[in-house]
């Protein structure tokens, strides 16, 4: 387990050549700083920065910018002010710093951050939030919000919550150690519209409980709709789930998760629900790679509700207990295709598998429904026990896929197909590819 988070922005060297770049985007309004040797009487020039955090966060207005610099800030931090279209109210680490902002010894509600937002237009970038008593940082009710490169540790509550907010994006975060004590998520987006989750690495939650407390999801959009949830890397969640996309009472649509890493936890990896009632529906779930979950890959619970358009397309489901498991009240339309599923301990079953169009997977392994067009066998990957699930060039996954609804890049970004057909799971097999390795991003990239 990583105990100690760091972000740092860049080298001091670069840092300088790219802080005039920074000052010349924030034309629009001023900039300032912050310092562990300034002062809250200063006018928070470099050469005279504030002393705290929150003297920039009572000062900013639209388009400023306040760069904190290297140290330990033991505050919390409310933004009393809201930013504009085009002119973003901007906290970040002074480059080349790494800027911490602890919690300790400071008492604060659970529904809440140590890094409070409650405002529009604001952007938090490059900041380590730590020993929260709730939320590392939180946005409530706010709109038009930029969360990014940070890191959290040890926080009572999520690491990032987002609640009843539009207009969001959570992204390129460390979130560690999370969910300490409720059950929330790492990260969560509940209730809100138009956002996205990307690039963060989430792991090492909170210690295991029963349900529904102690360690929880790690990204959770739950109510929230039209959103992509992508490029993330999931591992070691206690007591949760990977991503779990849930409507729960709400009419949620129009959720795209792909190319995620989701592995090593003991629940599901990519879960949809619908909890208290709500509707799901438009939901595609393409080019993620999902191993070694206690539960399953992918999963749809029973709860009260309506399932619609589920698409489960080109991913790898692997050494879970369930590749996917489908279990449901009322459901519409979902469709199961070009998926590996390969050593889990059932590859599909489904309460009711005649209602679902499942075809042109790749089964390996024991399973209650193959579908139509299956290929079986070893999907013949390049060194799964090293988590590299490129194909090798005689995999039976070559050029045995559909081109029905099969997106139009693989995981590594490469267009598909690449050969006479489309490939099954998550990656093309490239021609270029030398003894299973290829000039592909690297699925341990956190």
């Amino acid at each position: 387990m990583i105990t100690n988070c760091v972000v740092r922005a860049g080298s001091v060297i670069l840092g300088s050549l790219l802080l005039a770049t920074l000052v010349s985007v924030s034309a629009h309004g001023a900039t300032y700083y912050v310092a562990m040797s300034g002062s809250d009487a200063n006018p928070g020039t470099e050469a005279q920065p504030w002393r705290t955090i929150q003297k920039a966060a009572d000062t900013l207005f639209a388009g400023d910018t306040v760069y904190v610099k290297e140290g330990t800030y033991n505050e919390s931090v409310i933004p009393q002010n809201s930013g504009s279209s085009g002119n973003y109210i901007t906290y970040s680490a002074y480059l080349g710093d790494t800027v911490t902002i602890d919690g300790t010894g400071i008492s604060w509600d659970w529904w809440g951050g140590l890094f409070h937002i409650q405002k529009e237009y604001i952007k938090v970038s490059g900041l380590r939030v730590i020993n929260s008593t709730g939320a590392g940082i939180f946005a409530w009710r706010s709109s038009h919000i930029i969360i990014e490169k940070n890191c959290t540790y040890d926080t009572w509550s999520s690491g990032i919550g987002v609640w009843d907010s539009n207009e969001i994006t959570v992204d390129g975060n460390d979130v560690e150690l999370a969910c300490n004590g409720d059950g929330h998520e790492c990260i969560t987006v509940a209730n809100s519209s138009n956002f996205e989750i990307k690039n963060n690495h989430v792991h090492h939650a909170g210690p295991p409980g029963p349900p529904p407390w102690g360690g929880g999801e790690a990204i959770d959009t739950k109510g929230s709709t039209n959103g992509k949830v992508y490029r993330n890397h999931v591992h070691d969640i206690p007591n949760g789930m990977g991503i779990y996309v849930d409507a729960y009472d709400k009419d949620v649509c129009d959720i795209d998760v792909y190319g995620n890493i989701v592995h090593d936890c003991p629940g599901q990896g990519i879960c949809l629900a619908t909890e208290t009632g709500g509707t799901l529906k438009n939901v595609r779930v393409y080019n993620n790679i999902v191993y070694n979950m206690g539960m399953g890959g992918f999963a749809v619970f029973p709860f009260p509700g309506v399932h619609k358009n589920f698409k489960i397309i080109n991913n790898i489901f692997y050494n879970n207990r369930d590749g996917i498991n489908v279990v449901y009240t009322e459901i519409q339309n979902i469709v199961i295709r070009n998926n590996i599923l390969s050593k889990n301990d059932n590859q599909i079953r489904a309460n009711a598998p005649d209602i679902l169009t499942v075809d042109h997977n790749l089964i390996d392994g024991r399973t209650e429904i193959y579908g139509s067009e299956y290929v079986e066998g070893n999907p013949r990957f390049v060194n799964p026990s090293e988590a590299d699930f490129h194909l090798k060039e005689d995999s039976p996954a070559i050029d045995n896929g559909s081109a029905v609804d099969a997106p139009g890049d693989d995981f590594d970004g490469n267009p598909r197909p690449q050969g006479a057909e489309y490939d099954i799971g998550a990656f093309e097999f490239m021609e270029s590819q030398v003894n299973g390795s290829s000039k592909s991003r690297r699925l341990h990239q956190n």
